[in-house]
């Protein structure tokens, strides 16, 4: 290897929009001195990455720095380099108390890090930049927009990343057809509102015209999955290009956040629960199989008994396919920050129990019904006896999984025969190659 390249370490926290701002920088990193390293004590350079949102992942985002501030402190690697939206939210602060990193960055300054590591210029269409993909080869996201214009009172977002900046649609077209060209088979769409694409663009356009012409793609995705859906902005037109769609997915991630209408309007959520109820059974009348993921905050400024109540009826009755629960994390700046977090640590972390409890019943009945039929399924891992994969209604890494037995290709889709199942995944047969 030439002895002249050097080594470098990237650390991706947070979601998925994060790690599209890792390919992203990786891709401007090509083809220069750096090689990418994936063991830290081998790095001349570490790259962090970090999430803002939540003291959890602040927590994570900051020990993860100081556990690379150490190795920069030992002059164990020459740069050390913080970006992402703790860094963009907090730099001075940062900056103070953490002197062993090198610069912080923003969470959209990939041709200023660029330029920083290499000390090579880097132009606005530079062709480096096509991403460099950090998942695994059969699948990608498709960040179709950055920032947020939606203003919910617990969420800090806006504050980190601006307002939206959706990109154009052929700009996404290419980008798929590169991405299906180099061997993905299932782009999942992602952006802080994924519903509200387009609407900021001179020429405004939708997630409907994005998905129609997405479906026109000669040789495009097989499969395409919507995240990230705001229920406000659901509307009946993108439900309808869903449905009409031979690449969409039967699957929608929306997060409804509550189902109380008075916390509802506190979160400036713009719907009530029956208005959320109908988007839903838009949803199912149109696409009958479809799977719905949500997300739910439990103990939010005010949250009463009969809030919570209303939340838990409100699950048992609607029965999502998946759910995820966060205890509310107060985020400073945001509308709920001015309001009194009066709900004890202990009584969030109990509500959000009972929500699990409550979903993994669900979950239970759902996976019993799968078993005696067959589902299309992409396998995201072949181990020696064994291969893990999953269908149309579950996304990679939050959703349940399906271990087959059988001889199978990684990347591929199969006809499988759901056989068994337990509390997270199905069990199922090789039925024939699709």
């Amino acid at each position: 290897m030439d002895s002249d390249r050097k080594k470098l370490h990237l650390i991706s926290l947070g979601c998925a929009k994060n790690l599209v701002d890792s390919e992203i920088l990786l891709g401007g990193l090509r083809n220069t001195q750096y090689d990418v390293t994936e063991n830290p004590d081998n790095a001349d350079t570490i790259i962090v990455n970090t999430c803002g949102f939540l003291d959890i992942a602040r927590e994570e985002s900051i020990d993860t720095i100081l556990q690379a501030a150490e190795l920069r402190k030992k002059g164990s690697i020459d740069q050390l380099v913080v970006m992402g939206c703790l860094s963009e939210r907090y730099h001075n602060d940062l900056k103070k108390e953490i002197p062993e990193v090198d610069r912080f960055f923003g969470t959209n300054d990939h041709r200023q890090i660029a330029s920083f590591i290499t000390g090579k210029d880097y132009g606005k269409d530079d062709p480096l930049f096509f991403r460099s993909i950090l998942t695994p080869s059969h699948y990608a996201y498709l960040k179709i927009a950055e920032g947020c214009d939606n203003g919910c009172s617990f969420c800090s977002i806006p504050i980190m990343r601006g307002l939206q900046k959706s990109r154009t649609i052929p700009e996404l077209i290419s980008e798929t057809s590169r991405l299906v060209d180099n061997g993905i088979k299932e782009i999942m769409i992602i952006a802080q509102d994924t519903t509200s694409y387009g609407w900021d663009l001179d020429k405004k356009v939708y997630l409907s015209d994005l998905i129609s012409q997405m479906d026109q793609i000669d040789n495009g995705p097989e499969w395409i999955r919507i995240h990230y859906a705001h229920p406000a902005h659901l509307s009946q037109r993108i439900i309808e290009s869903m449905a009409k769609s031979n690449r969409v997915c039967d699957y929608i991630d929306m997060p409804v956040q509550h189902a109380s209408d008075r916390i509802l309007n506190s979160m400036r959520r713009g719907l009530n629960q029956e208005g959320i109820r109908n988007k839903i059974d838009s949803l199912r009348n149109a696409i009958p199989d479809i799977s719905i993921r949500t997300t739910i905050i439990v103990g939010y400024p005010g949250e009463e008994e009969e809030d919570f109540l209303a939340l838990t009826d409100f699950i048992s009755e609607i029965k999502f396919d998946h759910l995820g629960v966060f205890t509310y994390s107060e985020e400073d700046g945001t509308i709920a920050a001015k309001l009194k977090d009066n709900i004890p640590r202990e009584l969030k972390d109990e509500r959000k129990a009972i929500i699990m409890d409550l979903q993994n019943n669900i979950d239970f009945e759902r996976n019993s019904s799968m078993v005696g039929h067959s589902y299309k399924v992409i396998i995201d891992e072949v181990g020696d006896n064994i291969a893990v994969g999953r269908t149309q209604y579950d996304a990679p890494e939050i959703d349940k999984i399906v271990r087959i037995n059988d001889y199978v290709k990684k990347g591929d889709i199969y006809q499988v025969n759901i056989d068994d199942f337990n509390e997270y995944e199905l069990i199922g047969s090789l039925k024939n190659n699709i």
